[in-house]
């Protein structure tokens, strides 16, 4: 079979189909990732965020493959959770922008829109790491480019870009050293491959049949914690003093003396500062810029166009009585005063809520550990802040990501900082000072992310081995920070190793949050052991009434 040209019909059919062969493989996926924590596990997260994009392109079939895919992209885009989910919607942000305005494609067009989803994928991550889904995207890309130079069939093109992304996949335990630890590909590189073997059978004409592959225990026994390459991602400190934001209205004369390219526009700015963010389209260009020398930056954009909507803002400059005399309550919700600052974070348990409500949250986003937020459900959150700079606590190494798009997508200054954890969180939010810049906030909150030591107790998911320590389904589990130091099957005696492991000389502060699966009377017994053999440290209860974790434990 031989096709010359992909219209939207076609490429909506790949889309179903792709979603639909990663949602009968998700838990597949999720296998790949061993470690027997509940966790919002790759599968599951690539799953939600394809299905999102699926639902979208559903709503907006055509004939039209521009349309299709900017449905596609929007889908995504507002449905990514965890890292894996935005990483696929970068890929598909990319795809869909080189095919804007097409009716159809060809096959060198169809692998160069493959390339451009790998290029904005790679921008997206601030340290991209090879051995990942980004690196089975990236040769998946790289092959079809080259058979499209060749071939005239977007079939073949297809066919050569899934061969590639599965010898790829097999390729990345050689990329990076925790998989081949472990014996296993990575995870979102495996999920990407269910999507393109979608891709190829609506090509073909053919559907997947619906059986899911399974993975045998003795495989999972085998593995150990698979890390999520990505969680290396980290937040640049902001080095500029100026918040500077404005919009470029284009005009044709000086366009045609200084043609537009969005690339080559961002990469120019970048030489002026950081935490850059251009978004483009025919008629304006939007640009936020934390930068030392802002009149340079507005002299560059001056060369397109017209500035519009100006605003800078001195990040240093200390806000003097921030917090004023609350306004009355006005009448109507929609001309409710924006406030200097507004305080967002996800957090799992009724309990665990209202403490984080109680010391300064404006929203809380229930979720976390096994259910991460989608973009939107954060974007939706950051707006309900109502504030003019908001600052977004993910809770959850697999919530930065995601947490970081919706930042994107605001209108609002949004800073996330990146918590990884509850106690992480509280910490964060316990620096905040209102009396201060959001530049000195964000330092401040971020340095207290490191003060603090988080430790939790669950129950294993499944059997398995991890650096030594064996571990039944059922067990109950202590984990420091993100490893686990014991297992048994005795929850009292695994919370108290777990304490003793904590806690040092150092220590002054014990918090514990005692979730769903904790009885009064163990954490009465819990408290006295803390008062016999830590004596010296100060103790803090709360109910969390968090599910699947039965203590969470921060220590300062």
């Amino acid at each position: 079979m031989t096709m010359r040209t992909l219209d939207g019909r076609r490429f909506a059919d790949m889309v179903q189909q792709g979603a639909a062969h990663l949602a009968n493989n998700a838990k597949v996926v999720d296998a790949l990732n061993v470690f027997p924590v509940p966790d919002g596990d790759t599968g599951t997260n690539m799953n939600l965020s394809m299905t999102s994009g699926a639902k979208e392109v559903k709503a907006n079939v055509s004939d039209h493959i521009g349309n299709v895919a900017a449905a596609l992209a929007k889908g995504l885009l507002m449905g990514a959770r965890g890292n894996s989910g935005v990483i696929l919607s970068q890929l598909f942000r990319g795809f869909a922008k080189a095919v804007e305005g097409k009716q159809q494609v060809n096959a060198f067009e169809f692998a160069a829109a493959l390339q451009a989803g790998v290029d904005t994928a790679y921008k997206a991550v601030m340290k991209p790491v090879e051995g990942t889904i980004l690196t089975v995207a990236k040769e998946a890309a790289r092959q079809a480019i080259d058979v499209a130079k060749k071939e005239r069939d977007v079939v073949a093109v297809m066919e050569a870009a899934l061969a590639e992304a599965k010898a790829a996949l097999q390729r990345t335990p050689e990329l990076l050293p925790v998989l081949k630890e472990v014996g296993v590909v990575d995870s979102g590189g495996q999920g990407l491959v269910y999507v393109y073997e979608g891709f190829l059978a609506a090509l073909k004409g053919e559907t997947i049949t619906t059986t899911r592959t399974e993975v045998s225990m003795d495989d999972l026994v085998k593995m150990a914690h698979h890390q999520s390459a990505q969680s290396h991602i980290h937040t640049d400190e902001i080095e500029f003093g100026y918040c500077t934001e404005f919009m470029v209205r284009f005009e044709e004369d000086k366009l045609a003396r200084h043609p537009f390219s969005e690339e080559t526009f961002r990469r120019e700015l970048s030489r002026f500062g950081d935490s850059l963010l251009v978004v483009a389209d025919d008629e304006l260009v939007k640009v936020h810029i934390h930068s030392e020398t802002p009149g340079e930056v507005l002299t560059y954009g001056q060369r397109y166009g017209s500035l519009i909507n100006i605003k800078i803002e001195n990040m240093r400059e200390q806000h003097a009585n921030i917090v004023g005399k609350e306004a009355e309550a006005p009448s109507r919700a929609d001309v409710e005063e924006v406030k200097p600052y507004g305080i967002v974070t996800v957090a799992m348990g009724a309990g665990v809520a209202e403490l984080f409500r109680s010391i300064g949250a404006h929203a809380v986003i229930e979720g976390g550990q096994t259910m991460n937020p989608s973009t939107e459900e954060i974007a939706d959150a950051i707006r309900s802040a109502n504030a003019e700079t908001v600052f977004v606590l993910p809770n959850n190494k697999n919530v930065v990501m995601a947490a970081k798009q919706a930042a994107e997508l605001s209108e609002r200054r949004v800073i996330v900082i990146p918590s990884k954890t509850v106690p992480q969180g509280m910490a964060a939010l316990l620096a905040f000072n209102p009396a201060q810049s959001a530049e000195q906030n964000e330092q401040s909150m971020t340095a207290a992310l490191s003060r603090v030591k988080t430790g939790q107790v669950t129950v294993s998911v499944r059997d398995t081995t991890i650096e030594g320590i064996e571990i039944q389904k059922g067990d109950y589990m202590g984990l420091a920070d993100d490893r686990i130091i014991v297992a048994d099957k005795d929850k009292i005696a695994v919370t108290k190793q777990l304490l003793d492991a904590l806690i040092d000389e150092e220590s002054e502060i014990v918090t514990i949050l005692y979730g769903e699966d904790a009885t009064e009377v163990e954490v009465e017994t819990i408290v006295a052991y803390l008062e016999t053999e830590h004596d010296e440290v100060e103790v803090e209860i709360h109910n969390g009434q968090q599910p699947l974790y039965p203590f969470v434990i921060s220590v300062e």
